[in-house]
């Protein structure tokens, strides 16, 4: 119930109110002096009060604490009220009460006399004084007065009245008490706070701030509606001229153009050839386009969806009639060697051809960088006659990239397969995931777990993208997943693959390669001309392979050799160079590219002419390498085994294990039995910048100990892979291929292998890849020791004593 404000009038004469009132507890309400206030009465005891009141209608008026209090007490009223007058009552045909009551003065209530049958207490009056004016005190009356103005007008329900009231009121103490009565709103618990604030000034300056405060939060809901009205006045507008722009459409004879869009997308859905379920989807999200206003934000939702499910080729496929003879000659022609794989895309075709609706299979090609594993992709597409896509899932860690978003969100669109799809234009293409081992995984998603759906023959025939929701069968695509390793990439999604390892290149197969690809390739991209300006000579292209390269694949063969083809392409325009071809030899190689960069033939031989160096071969993702390791015997240590190089855990263990399997043998060696008791075996893998783990350089390990305590060096040219246990038995290890062809590269002309790997040998290594490398193949320690290191000149004294 709203508080009128009293005309000024003088004040009633306090002669004639009693000290001791009845007390009318209100909630909700606050009465300041000065004001009027309706009310209306429904407690009994309040009835019963108002109905004792003789000719002089005063009471007291006190607000609750809380307002959920039916009966309050004493305790549960502010002390300081409102002394009021009841002008008129007014019985309600319900049996309450309707009063007018106008407030007097402030009253302070000292003690309750009476509780029964309603409350009653003697009073104080709150005395106000008004201060000296001062100009500190005229400056906030007249800023109060400015923001009260101020909020008077921003309020449509504040009659325009109250402003010149409020000018007109001469009273600091009135003036507070009339704003924060004409305040709408106001918190009960505010006004409370003000009607007990009995100093003047403090009083002006609290209503000052709630006004302030009020005038900010008015004037932000004005700007927002505003706002909303030119929003909802352009939106007027526009509604506006689509209803003129209809019907001049109508007068002219055009038809609506929404009605020919819903027509035209209807006919491209019963064209797309969707299978049933997904054209029931289709016509029913049509169905509710066409009730939709384009001015809706759910129409351009809606409309989007729609384009995408008849763009996408439900039925169309490549149907194209391989050849398997001259699919093979796309293959060979694209890439050397790799027969695992073209064996494979040719069986696949051969199958296809027989049974036409065989699924596609799912491939994983891994091998080190430059091998050819995303080129290979392309050449299939190519032999088979489809379409190629490629996604780089390299460093994806959301979810969303493989199965979509699903249509609520603002900007939604399908994942990166099914938008593989719409761009093939096929069914069937072959669809290259690259970079598998690097897929991501945090708090989005894990990639690797939505693919296991689309990788899965059993279940992708009907795989649902979260955007389109409806399924898509993937069963005719032919998958290729690439990787450098296999160890990131979950077991659950590797068992769903076919994997074909690509290993590195031979010496050989990199002079072919260079011959037949890559240097076409670089002389035609760099504006020579092959055999009139430039001639590559065998010599010359496997000085570069040997003396500038060190990799698995041929990137770096392919850069060093478009190195030299800008050389010769500058000198060409500078006219630095003789009339005819200028044959690239082993010194122009050097004369372009700098001194060599490695020593393959050297390096072993020199690194091994003092005893306790053994040469390992070693795994990496970028095919394999030689290793060294060093040991060393310190004097008149404490420390045992010192063991440096960043090794991981796994090859320290190796290290222990092999001094543990010297130390068990050490009599039978000749050595020392107590050469540790007194000294410090220092085990070293150079290269210490480069993380190195793994078992396999167990046998190089002991080697190296055996080497550096009996002074017998390593033979020549001679290396070594494998495992150990403690009982001396040689165990086989992984990446053979790899290793032998880093060795080969070394100029190794022996390696001792474990006996189980000599089937990998056989079956991974050809002829040519070998040469006149000579395999030994060991069972146990004392073998790879017999072996490997030169015999001992003089048995008794080679011995290094403790």
């Amino acid at each position: 119930m709203g508080t009128e404000v009293k005309p000024l009038e003088p004040e009633e004469p306090e002669s004639i109110v009693p000290d001791e009132l009845p007390l009318l507890p209100v909630r909700d309400t606050v009465l300041f002096p000065n004001a009027l206030l309706p009310l209306t009465i429904g407690r009994e005891s309040s009835i019963a009060l108002v109905q004792s009141l003789g000719e002089d209608k005063f009471l007291g008026v006190l607000t609750q604490q809380d307002a959920r209090v039916d009966a309050p007490g004493p305790a549960d009223l502010h002390a300081v009220g409102t002394v009021a007058v009841i002008h008129k009552v007014i019985r309600m045909p319900n049996q309450n009460l309707f009063i007018f009551c106008e407030g007097m003065y402030r009253m302070r209530v000292l003690e309750f006399t009476a509780q029964e049958p309603f409350l009653r207490g003697r009073v104080e009056r709150i005395e106000e004084t008004e201060p000296e004016p001062t100009p500190e005190l005229e400056a906030l009356r007249q800023n109060a007065i400015s923001v009260f103005q101020q909020i008077v007008a921003l309020i449509p329900s504040l009659s325009d009245d109250l402003q010149q009231i409020a000018a007109n009121i001469a009273e600091n103490g009135r003036l507070a008490d009339f704003m924060a009565t004409s305040l709408p709103t106001l918190s009960t618990a505010e006004r409370q706070e003000i009607l007990s604030e009995l100093d003047l000034p403090k009083r002006l300056a609290q209503i000052h701030r709630k006004l302030t405060k009020e005038l900010e939060l008015q004037q932000l809901r004005a700007k927002i509606q505003t706002q909303v009205q030119d929003q909802l006045s352009q939106t007027q507008r526009e509604f506006y001229l689509r209803e003129q722009l209809k019907a001049i459409h109508k007068e002219l004879g055009e038809g609506d153009e929404q009605e020919r869009d819903i027509e035209e997308l209807k006919e491209k859905v019963e064209a797309a050839g969707m299978p049933e379920e997904v054209l029931k989807e289709a016509l029913r999200e049509l169905k509710r386009l066409s009730r939709m206003s384009p001015a809706a934000a759910e129409y351009h939702v809606t409309r989007t969806y729609l384009d995408w499910m008849v763009a996408l080729p439900w039925q169309k496929s490549s149907a194209v009639e391989t050849d398997i003879g001259k699919a093979k000659e796309i293959l060979d022609a694209d890439h050397y060697d790799l027969e695992k794989v073209k064996d494979r895309i040719l069986d696949y075709l051969a199958v296809r051809q027989l049974n036409p609706s065989i699924k596609g299979p799912i491939l994983c090609f891994v091998g080190p960088p430059g091998v050819g594993k995303t080129s290979l992709g392309r050449s299939i597409a190519r032999a088979t006659g489809r379409k190629f896509v490629r996604v780089a899932l390299g460093g994806m860690h959301d979810e969303a990239e493989i199965r979509g978003h699903r249509r609520t969100y603002i900007g939604a669109l399908p994942g990166q397969i099914i938008q593989g799809i719409r761009r093939a234009e096929t069914r069937d293409p072959v669809f290259m995931l690259d970079e598998i081992d690097k897929v991501g995984k945090d708090f989005r998603g894990d990639p690797a777990s939505a693919l296991l759906e689309a990788l899965d023959p059993e279940q992708n025939n009907s795989f649902r993208d979260n955007y389109l929701d409806v399924p898509f069968d993937l069963s005719k695509v032919l998958f290729i997943t690439t990787a450098n390793v296999l160890d990131p990439v979950p077991d659950a999604l590797r068992d769903r693959m076919q994997v074909i390892e690509l290993p590195g290149y031979t010496e050989l197969e990199k002079l072919r390669i260079a011959f037949t690809y890559l240097i076409p390739r670089q002389a035609s991209d760099n504006g020579i001309k092959l055999g009139e300006q430039i001639e590559f000579t065998e010599e010359g292209v496997r000085y570069i392979i040997r003396r500038y390269t060190r990799e698995a694949g041929v990137r770096n063969l392919e850069r060093e050799i478009g190195t030299v083809c800008r050389k010769q392409a500058r000198k060409i325009a500078e006219r630095t160079v003789d009339a005819g071809a200028t044959r690239v030899i082993p010194e122009l190689v050097e004369e372009r590219l700098g001194p060599p960069r490695l020593r393959p033939e050297s390096e072993v031989l020199e690194r091994t002419r003092l005893p306790g160096v053994a040469v390992g071969l070693a795994w990496t993702p970028t095919g394999g390498d030689v290793l060294f390791v060093e040991a060393g015997m310190l004097r008149g240590g404490s420390k045992g085994l010192i063991m440096t190089g960043q090794i991981g855990q796994v090859m320290q263990e190796s290290m222990q294990a092999a001094l543990s399997w010297v130390r068990a043998n050490a009599e039978t060696l000749r050595i020392d039995p107590d050469f540790l008791k007194n000294n410090d075996i220092h085990i070293h893998v150079p290269a210490g910048a480069i993380p190195k783990d793994g078992p396999s350089a167990g046998v190089t390990m002991v080697t190296a100990l055996v080497s550096r305590l009996t002074g017998r060096r390593l033979r020549p040219h001679v290396a070594m892979t494998g495992e150990i246990t403690l009982s001396g038995l040689v165990l086989p290890v992984g990446g053979i291929k790899e290793k032998v062809l880093a060795a080969k590269a070394a100029d190794i002309q022996e390696v001792l292998l474990p006996g189980e790997n000599e089937a990998n040998v056989k079956e991974d290594l050809k002829t040519e890849q070998i040469g006149e490398m000579k395999f030994r193949y060991v069972k146990t320690v004392e073998e790879v020791i017999d072996l490997a290191l030169e015999p001992a000149a003089v048995p008794e004294e080679a011995a290094v004593p403790a």
